[in-house]
């Protein structure tokens, strides 16, 4: 198979397989959307008279070929090609003539690269954003049915206040809108066409960089052409910095339920079809799931690392270690959909068992609520009425003195008088779901956006997307 970059000799075996197994072997997920770059490309090149009718309708014609054989995966890419780019223009050379060799006039690799990646990025962050919002939602229903659950509340390890069961999921729903809010902006970055920019120095021809990038269904153009080649790595570092903030939070969430399932305190209780066993221990139940979550949060920040270690310290214009940002970007956009789609199975699971967190939440949780009362109806200096009520607690505590029991309804009405705004009398769960509503649109909008420009751009409603693999 001849290279695109051939000049009469053939390089080393050695060197071709060091260079191109990897790469190729990840190229084979980027094929739609080399094909999507390059249909907006030809119809550029015929828009400034650089293809005829013929040639353009032929190439389409081929391009749509390569489309229905990447949907049954008949269309591969060979580590003999190097690149999916290759790959494809020796097809259209063989299907097409002289209009395949036309293909490349005005791009390079550098660009052709860098549009499929964009383009992969945005495929696969719509989908992210769709499993981020799911767990969100499972989260706030989750809350809603548990609002009134009394739990304690941990600092240091220990028993500190009176929380609720909701007013904890509702904090991961919260911390999941937030992340939400960095895969926009990470989105918004990636959301610009690097097409036209070629090895990183544009071309002497009169192009049309915007109507390529409208085709795309691109935001816009990314302007300058040096930045764009400096932009690799640069901005699926920050994709994968938004990934991991989000898998923070759910290494919080795992590391909260095992405690949480454990039978020391025993809050929360998920199916055992959920768990795993022991090949040795009859009785275990396993939440190994959440160990898992907890584990892939490391390397979730390992892939973030490599990324930004590899673009660091890099001259401009492109440079080969670039290539090396390909497999962590791919890897962390699949590693945080797996996380998310485990962690919904799990809150869609939970069960709370009530008599375990009414139990733990004991008298001397209220020492603080104690103070305070001494503060305002006896007008005592909050300061001299935490001493007193340290006193009288630490004696308790020191002599191991039972603390009185409340029953559920003395702790709601604790609960309730916390009605300051995001207490655990007064969550905001109403603002929540309005937030996530209002992101649900967002990314809605966006979806719509990207899937008609390239529905318009292929000429039919029937395309192969990321969302529809599973299905």
């Amino acid at each position: 198979m001849s290279k695109l970059w051939q000049k009469g000799y053939s390089v080393h075996q050695l060197v071709e397989r060091y260079e191109a197994a990897q790469n190729s072997l990840l190229d084979t997920r980027l094929i739609r959307h080399d094909v999507w770059g390059s249909l907006a490309h030809v119809t550029m090149l015929h828009h400034i008279g650089a293809l005829n009718n013929e040639e353009l309708q032929e190439l389409q014609n081929a391009f749509r070929e390569v489309l229905a054989q990447e949907s049954t995966h008949e269309f591969t890419v060979q580590p003999s090609d190097e690149d999916v780019h290759t790959s494809i223009e020796n097809y259209l050379a063989t299907r097409t003539g002289a209009s395949g060799k036309k293909i490349h006039l005005a791009r390079s690799r550098n660009d052709q690269v860098l549009v499929d990646l964009r383009l992969y990025g945005k495929e696969q962050l719509h989908l992210i954003a769709r499993r981020l919002l799911d767990l969100s939602a499972a989260f706030l229903a989750f809350a809603r049915a548990t609002i009134e659950v009394p739990l304690p509340g941990y600092t240091h390890m220990q028993r500190g206040m009176l929380s609720s069961v909701g007013l904890w999921a509702t904090s991961f729903a919260e911390a999941l809108l937030d992340d939400e809010q960095l895969l926009a902006a990470a989105y918004q970055l990636n959301d610009q066409s690097p097409l036209g920019s070629a090895a990183g120095y544009g071309v002497p021809l009169p192009i049309d960089r915007q109507l390529v990038a409208d085709l795309l269904g691109f935001a816009r153009v990314q302007n300058n052409v040096i930045y764009v080649q400096n932009a690799r790595g640069k901005i699926e570092g920050a994709i994968v910095q938004a990934l991991m903030q989000i898998m923070l939070d759910l290494s919080k969430f795992a590391q909260d339920a095992l405690l949480f399932t454990t039978s020391e305190y025993s809050f929360l209780q998920v199916p055992q079809e959920l768990c795993d066993g022991s090949s040795i221990m009859p009785q275990k139940r396993n939440l190994s799931i959440m160990e898992l979550v907890r584990a892939r949060t490391q390397t979730m920040l390992a892939l973030q690392q490599q990324i930004l270690g590899i673009v660091s310290g890099l001259p401009s214009g492109y440079n080969m270690d670039y290539q090396e940002t390909k497999r962590p970007f791919m890897e962390a956009l699949d590693l945080v959909q797996e996380n998310l789609e485990i962690c919904t199975l799990l809150v869609n699971n939970l069960q709370v068992n009530e008599e375990k967190a009414i139990a733990a939440c004991t008298f001397e949780l209220f020492a603080a609520d104690r103070a305070y009362e001494m503060a305002l109806q006896e007008n005592i200096p909050f300061r001299d009425a935490y001493r007193i009520v340290g006193k009288e607690v630490t004696a308790q505590l020191d002599q191991q003195l039972p603390f009185p029991v409340e029953s559920k309804e003395q702790l709601v009405t604790r609960l309730r008088a916390r009605n300051h705004l995001g207490g655990a009398g007064n969550p905001g769960l109403s603002q929540a779901e309005q937030r996530l509503s209002t992101a649900q649109a967002s990314w809605d909008a966006r979806s719509t956006t990207f899937t008609q420009a390239i529905q318009a751009l292929v000429g039919t409603t029937t395309i192969h997307f990321a969302e529809t693999e599973e299905e």
